[in-house]
């Protein structure tokens, strides 16, 4: 296990902006990926990285890039840090595993949101109004719970230390315009349940998640990340019991010990435990072979 990636600090390259997790760099034609250590829970970023995680993701995203390429393109052009550009050599060794060469988007200014499980805000939701972005559910649902079908339920996106906010579908197209709206609504839906169909296989649910889109000329694309712990809700099946909430391959175990030291969910955000980081770190690994059948012994 190597030294954690808090945040990168590449001095040749020309860095855009910082993310949650993601740095990203200009390098003029394309942009430079770099995936982080750095772990955000309730829209706040953690003072200790979980190592490796950055690379996990990273892995897990292209596995999905790749199995997803036949219902639509994606933005990666190249993972291998021996094809990258001459500026990124000198970075070889923190880049390896951990970033992707993408081509530049127009990116979508909401994030489109599937849900295939009641869970977190939805729940919250339901419980409220017996509705979630405004689709009526079913009486009588429990938390966790399967719903009758996915459903889209896409939310604003925030600046780091805000709050995405769930909007309905109406929302969405005074946002982006009907059309755009229904044509990321039909793909949302067909990644989401491609990716659960086979995450199921292997013994994980996908209980919801987030995916980004963005514009090449008139060509809509996936970007980002896609189907990682980060960006879902990751499930053992194993364990699955509806009627509260389950155990989990994802951040949950972070959150859930923020949760019993009632720490406000407002920045500076407290320390975390050796224990939590590493734990963290191993339901990350475990999601990671367990999906894709590959143990890369980082």
């Amino acid at each position: 296990m190597e030294q954690a990636v808090l945040e990168t600090d590449f001095k040749d390259l020309n860095l855009l902006k910082r993310g949650k997790v993601r740095d990203i760099y200009d390098l003029g034609d394309r942009l430079l990926m770099v995936a982080s250590d750095r772990l955000s829970a309730f829209d706040v970023i953690m003072p200790d990285p979980i190592p490796d995680k950055g690379k996990i993701l990273t892995q897990i995203s292209l596995f999905w890039f790749k199995i997803m390429e036949p219902l639509l393109p994606n933005h990666v052009i190249s993972s291998d840090v021996d094809n990258f550009p001459a500026p990124c050599k000198p970075y070889s060794d923190i880049l390896r595993d951990r970033s992707m060469l993408v081509q530049k988007t127009q990116p979508l200014p909401i994030e489109c949101v599937v849900r295939g499980y009641i869970s977190g805000s939805g729940w919250l939701d339901y419980q409220e109004s017996g509705r979630i972005c405004g689709i009526k559910l079913p009486q009588g649902l429990q938390e966790s719970d399967k719903l009758p079908e996915p459903i889209f339920t896409p939310s604003t996106k925030a600046e780091i230390g805000h709050h995405d906010i769930n909007i309905d579908f109406e929302e969405a197209v005074k946002k982006i315009g009907k059309k755009q709206a229904e044509k990321v609504k039909a793909l949302s839906l067909a990644i989401y349940q491609q990716g659960a169909r086979q995450a199921e296989k292997k013994g994980i649910i996908i209980a919801d998640t987030k995916f980004e889109f963005g514009f090449v000329g008139d060509n809509i694309i996936l970007i980002d990340e896609v189907l990682t712990p980060d960006s879902s809700r990751f499930w053992p099946q194993a364990s699955y019991k509806p009627g509260g909430p389950q155990e989990s391959f994802d951040k949950q175990y972070v959150r859930d010990y923020l949760i019993a030291i009632n720490w406000n969910k407002k920045p500076p955000a407290p320390s975390l435990p050796e224990n939590v980081i590493t734990n963290t770190r191993n339901k990350y690994m475990e999601a990671l072979i367990q999906l894709t059948g590959t143990n890369p012994h980082f």
